[in-house]
This record gives structure tokens, C-alpha cells and sequence, in this order.
């Protein structure tokens, strides 16, 4: 799959996390809110994917560096002078936060993963323009 492919897959995809993190957050006291909860963790999840997945491509086209795994993709997003270390680190939590989520199911680590996602998104949000804006 191209770059431009994978940017726009990220860029709908953080569309729809969004969307899901809005609803679930909107219906905190309804009987509906783990449905909610639990569809914006899955969106999180994929949208965590599609994240790795284009900065190992954009690193890849851009930069000549090639990662293999999602950690080793955000060091090296960082090494290249796209992030800090604060938000290296946030998003190195976050891909730990997406591991426990694909091997497990806890409704106290579902509900921790769901709050965090409102310091993860903007986070998320930023990988993307940063690629947008060097494209």
C-alpha cells in the first residue's frame, strides 16, 4: 500500500476513534456507556495499527530508515526529530495500552485504557499532521 493510502486509512481512522471517544464519553451514565466504551477501545486499537503501520512507511520513503516493530517505529520517529520525549514516551504507554487490550479483557484495564485515551488522541492527532505536513 502507498504512503498516501496509508495517511488517508490513519487520518479517517483517527476520525472514527474520535467519534467513538465522543459517544462513550457522552453516555458515561447509561446503560449503554460499555458498548460505547468498548467500540472506541477497538477503534483505539486499529487506529493505533494504522499509526505504527504509516510511520514505518513514512520513515521508510522520507527518511531511508526502516523499523520492523511499532516501538522501534516510534524511537526511530523520534531519532529522526518528529517528537520529544514526552510525547516519545506517551506513545511508546500507548502502544503498551493497545497490547493489553488485544490480549486480555478486564473491565478495570478497559476503563483505564478509555480515560487515557483522551491524553492519546491529541497525541495521535499530532503523529498525523506531522506526517501531512512533511509529504
Amino acid at each position: 500500500m502507498a504512503l498516501k493510502e496509508k495517511i488517508n486509512d490513519f487520518s479517517k481512522s483517527v476520525e472514527r476513534l474520535k467519534e467513538a471517544w465522543e459517544k462513550a464519553d457522552k453516555y458515561k451514565n447509561n446503560e449503554d456507556y460499555p458498548f460505547f466504551r468498548d467500540s472506541a477501545i477497538q477503534r483505539f486499537e486499529f487506529t493505533t495499527e494504522i499509526m505504527w503501520k504509516t510511520i514505518k512507511e513514512f520513515l521508510s520513503k522520507k527518511e531511508g530508515i526502516v523499523c520492523k516493530s511499532p516501538k522501534g517505529c516510534i524511537r526511530e520517529f523520534f531519532s529522526a526529530g518528529y517528537l520529544n520525549p514526552e510525547e516519545t514516551t506517551s506513545l511508546l504507554e500507548m502502544i503498551d495500552s493497545r497490547n493489553k487490550t488485544t490480549h486480555t479483557y478486564h473491565e478495570n484495564i478497559a476503563e483505564e485504557i478509555f480515560h487515557s485515551l483522551k491524553k492519546y488522541i491529541p497525541l495521535i492527532e499530532k503523529v498525523l499532521r506531522i506526517i501531512l505536513e512533511k509529504v
